[in-house]
This record gives structure tokens, C-alpha cells and sequence, in this order.
């Protein structure tokens, strides 16, 4: 059974940072490309950034280019989104997504992805 458990969130103030991490557990993680996406409260989903297999690649969402960096450790079977300079509309729910396609390219659409976790909430408020 897939299972994705973030943790990491909290309440931060404006300009703070907060590392997040998803572990992962019930398929082989460095076969699949991972993704960080978010929901607002009142908001759609919303990707933010993804990573290919053994982390030579990865995209940004403009809203998280330069502050946010996202990582793994497949030893690990863990995915990181290390956020810098947070800004209050960085509120939301946290989650890490597996991508459907086995030893598949790093990809965007979140149609692409096919487990998530539940979530942490990021909360940034001064």
C-alpha cells in the first residue's frame, strides 16, 4: 500500500523558513518523480514543484521559484521542500505527490500524479 506522511508544518512568520518532509513508504520511491503541491484555504490545488527520479531535475511553480527548494533522499525514501522567505499567501495545506508513471520524466500536471498525503498545514502569519 502506497503511503505518503508529511510533516514539517507550522505557523511562521513572514520572511521565516520551514522544511518540510514526506516519507514514503509501500513502492519503490526512486522509480517514480515526486511533487510538492499546496491548497489554499478556499482554493484549488496547486503545484508547486517536482523532481525527477534521483533529483537532476526539478521545476517551480513561479510563485516558489527562488525561495523554495525541493529535494530527496532515495536512501531515505524521503522528499523534501526546504521554504525560504515565506510570505503570508504561502498559507495553505502541504502535500507530496507520487507520480503514475514508473521511472517516468518529471512532470507538472497534476493529473500526472496519482497518490497523496494527507497534508501539513503551513501557516504564515505575523
Amino acid at each position: 500500500e502506497v503511503q505518503l506522511l508529511e510533516s514539517g508544518g507550522g505557523l511562521v512568520q513572514p520572511g521565516g523558513s520551514l522544511k518540510l518532509s514526506c516519507a514514503a513508504s509501500g513502492f519503490t520511491f526512486s522509480n517514480y518523480a515526486m511533487s510538492w503541491v499546496r491548497q489554499a484555504p478556499g482554493k484549488g490545488l496547486e503545484w508547486v514543484s517536482a523532481i525527477s527520479l534521483r533529483g537532476g531535475s526539478t521545476k517551480y511553480a513561479d510563485s516558489a521559484k527562488g525561495r523554495f527548494t525541493i529535494s530527496r533522499d532515495n536512501d531515505k525514501n524521503t522528499l523534501y521542500l526546504q521554504m525560504n522567505s515565506l510570505k503570508p499567501e504561502d498559507t495553505a495545506v502541504y502535500s507530496c505527490a507520487k507520480s503514475k508513471v514508473f521511472l517516468g520524466a518529471v512532470t507538472t500536471a497534476i493529473s500526472e500524479y496519482d497518490y497523496w498525503g494527507q497534508g501539513t498545514q503551513v501557516t504564515v502569519s505575523s
